[in-house]
């Protein structure tokens, strides 16, 4: 967006077009198509790559792969994939339109699964270079889009990982990895299950551009001059004998650089980012505690697993349901950690009070208990955990489980009585009478007994339950829905009402209001549910029965941004710095749709009334994905550069105070051509305003309301502009397909310097 950026574009271009210049017969022309069935490939010149279909266990990707004379078939890895972890049947193909677009279709879904939205950009032919990237060029042989820039798990010698972008290792089996490698802000690579659990990191304080890994096998982190701030060394570093190297994230969530010696018969790992593969963050998912045998090879066990269990999954033992108590069972040189979800309750205290306090909670499930110098309990509320066994770890956990039922004595037999030998007729006749009337009584009892039990089973049965991929999304019953909102008596917004979950906890139910196939409904139900951010309204819940679809949402307590702006006491508490700050958390929640999540996510609806505020005036965005749900995504929906456009109209709503979306960006951007950027604020706002911030605001803004999609930033652009790490230039009239332009005498670029 800046010149230096414009700059390292332009060098870039310029040495692509070099490269492209040497290898023109490998060039793939417009209309260029590969088949599954056809099983055909294109070729870098060098013949060391392959672009076409890669076989998964009789399912498919598309992407690059080793090719070289000295790889065998079985060891030609994929170093790059179409869509991260998009699968095809043996029906599908990939076709190079003669518009430009790259399109994966498969005619087993009926539908395009992956495309690179290059239709429009002058795109003339395709070419998969020496270096093994894969790039579209247009008519100046400059690259429009390569395959380096859009990595999947892998980064190939000279490739580089930029700012804000990542890896994504691949799935284990059916399950979806967790894991990404990604170079935040603060030029730190990391690698992270989720977003919340960072388990490895790796420079600073010195700022680090971008990630390379070089010929010579040395990973390194460069500055902005291209200098190294931080490097490590493969094994085999400068070994002339190498001929391949990279660097992937496997789907066990370790990161590795492999190599290929001339004379080899497979890869060899030369060097991996964690020593002890049960320091990766769940890297036993659910099937138990990561262990080290003799070999130093990891195995997953399961220590409290009761015999009578035949589940795969290791979970606490424990269910706040049960009758008969609870009881703590420790565990020495252990420490576990809740995976889903994997927050915790953290309190300095001693060994014994830990324990006595998670077996008082009835939400805890199990408590590490960790003396660093600081005696620390972290306590979990989740029966799904991790965590390792090791004799040099000085961690003690206590495990929750329901005690044993205790067993009855039997009633003592009394001594036997002398019984008279004469028979007492009115005697029998009394006896007869009583026992019809006790064996009345008894069925009646036991007709009663069973009614209940049969109400009480049927009623267990209806309960929510956990949704078997634990994203701790509860299934309910309409009949519970209706409880939980008290007959959705509160309405709270547009098919919104306020209910109540049994512990207490507020929720918002939304109801669809719409008829949803049930087996789309679901997957999507789990795809929502399994996203976690701080900036998110977390989904707790959902409603699939008899045509009925309903979710259940946490209860933001301040209500929506627009609601906010029009409440006199609320607006007034939002203050030109808890704008900015609402600005930043919500580009932050788009930026991870987008990019953080384990697939893109379009939040498609984004809008003032769809963004809330908590308790600490904290925003979450709500809503989003429901358009994969609703299937309302329109041609010009559904897209990256669409929630950048809302995210800008969103900007100017709060920064004017006006609700009328289109009016008010007209006027913002009339003011602040004129100069007049004070006047565009909201008046509403009290105390003092930072003029320099206004300004970047504005400007993004501006940029992100370009009628060009082409033209806007990404989101991860928009908030390193927000928070003051990136210039930004005078934006262009936002408005210029309806033609709507400044006055000639004054431009952006004459009001204002470039800050």
């Amino acid at each position: 967006m800046d010149r230096g950026d414009r700059i390292a574009n332009l060098l870039l271009s310029v040495s692509i077009g070099f490269l492209l210049f040497s290898v023109v017969s490998s060039q793939i022309p417009l209309g260029s198509k590969l088949t599954v069935e056809e099983n055909n490939y294109w070729f870098s010149s060098n013949r060391d790559y392959a672009i076409g279909f890669l076989n998964f266990s009789d399912q498919y990707s598309f992407g690059v792969r080793f090719n070289g004379i000295n790889i065998p078939s079985s060891e030609q890895t994929a170093v790059w994939t179409a869509g991260w972890n998009v699968k095809v049947s043996s029906k599908a193909y990939f076709e190079l339109s003669q518009s430009g677009e790259m399109i994966l279709f498969d005619p087993a879904n009926g539908k395009t699964v992956w495309e690179s939205n290059t239709g429009n950009a002058s795109v003339e032919s395709a070419v998969l270079l020496d270096n093994g990237n894969f790039v579209l060029v247009n008519r100046n042989k400059s690259a429009v889009w390569q395959s380096f820039e859009s990595p999947s798990d892998t980064m190939l010698s000279g490739q580089s990982l930029s700012v804000g972008q990542s890896l994504r290792a691949s799935s284990r089996g059916s399950l979806t990895s967790y894991y990404s490698l990604h170079m935040n802000v603060s030029g730190e690579m990391q690698l992270r299950w989720e977003t919340s659990v960072i388990y490895w990191t790796v420079g600073g304080p010195q700022f680090a551009d971008r990630a390379i890994l070089g010929s010579d096998g040395i990973l390194r982190l460069l500055d902005q001059r291209s200098q190294a701030v931080w490097s490590v060394f493969g094994e085999d570093h400068n070994d002339s004998d190498v001929k391949f190297r990279f660097l992937r994230l496997d789907s066990d969530g370790n990161l590795r650089i492999y190599s290929w010696e001339n004379n080899a018969t497979s890869w060899r790992t030369v060097w991996r980012a964690i020593t002890n593969q049960c320091d990766v963050f769940a890297t036993c998912a659910t099937n138990g505690i990561c262990i080290l045998n003799a070999s130093d090879s990891n195995v997953c066990q399961c220590p409290f697993r009761s015999t009578r269990d035949s589940n795969s999954e290791c979970l606490i033992p424990y269910k706040p349901s049960c009758q008969s108590g609870s009881s703590m069972i420790r565990y020495d040189h252990m420490y576990l950690y809740g995976i889903y979800p994997p927050n915790k309750t953290v309190v300095q205290t001693s060994l014994q009070q830990c324990r006595s306090l998670c077996q008082k909670d009835p939400s805890c499930h199990a408590a590490s208990f960790v003396n660093n110098g600081t005696a620390q309990c972290h306590m979990m509320n989740s029966r799904y955990v991790g965590g390792q066994s090791d004799p040099s770890l000085g961690s003690i956990c206590f495990v929750k489980t329901c005690s044993d039922p205790i067993a009855v004595l039997p009633a003592p037999v009394p001594a036997p009585r002398k019984v008279s030998q004469k028979i007492c007729v009115s005697c029998l006749l009394e006896v007869a009478a009583a026992s019809i009337v006790v064996f009345v009584m008894l069925q009646f009892g036991i007709g009663i007994y069973l009614f209940r039990r049969r109400k009480h089973m049927m009623q267990k049965s209806a309960s929510p339950h956990i949704v078997p991929n634990a994203t701790c999304c509860i299934m309910f019953s309409y009949s519970e829905i209706k409880d939980l909102t008290d007959n959705f008596k509160q309405q709270i917004g547009k098919n919104v009402f306020k209910g109540v979950l049994p512990d207490n906890r507020l929720v918002a139910v939304k109801d669809l209001n719409a008829s949803i196939e049930e087996k789309k409904f679901r997957t999507a139900v789990l795809k929502i549910g399994s996203i976690y951010h701080k900036n998110l309204l977390r989904l707790d819940g959902y409603c699939c029965e008899s045509g009925r679809r309903l979710l259940v949402f946490e209860l933001a307590k301040y209500g929506s941004v627009d609601k906010c702006l029009e409440e006199p006491r609320m607006c007034k508490r939002l203050t030109w710095r808890k704008r900015i700050d609402i600005f930043l958390s919500v580009a932050r929640a788009i930026s991870y749709l987008h990019t953080g999540c384990r697939e893109f996510v379009s939040h498609g609806n984004l809008k003032c009334e769809n963004v809330f505020l908590d308790d600490e005036l904290e925003a979450k965005v709500s809503e989003f994905g429901l358009r994969t749900i609703q299937d309302e995504a329109s041609s010009s929906g559904g897209l990256a550069e669409t929630d950048v456009r809302d995210f800008g109209k969103m900007m100017v709503v709060l920064i004017t105070g006006r609700q009328d979306v289109d009016e008010a960006c007209y006027w913002a951007y009339e003011k602040w051509v004129k100069a007049e950027r004070e006047m565009a604020m909201d008046e509403r706002i009290e105390g003092d305003v930072d003029l320099e911030e206004l300004e970047r605001a504005l400007r993004i803004a501006f940029w992100c309301l370009q009628g060009d999609e082409r033209m806007r930033p990404s989101m991860g652009e928009v908030i390193k502009v927000l928070e003051g790490t990136l210039t930004v230039d005078p934006p262009p009239p936002p408005f210029a397909h309806n033609q709507q332009q400044p006055p000639e005498d004054e431009s952006p670029s004459e009001s204002y310097s470039e800050l």
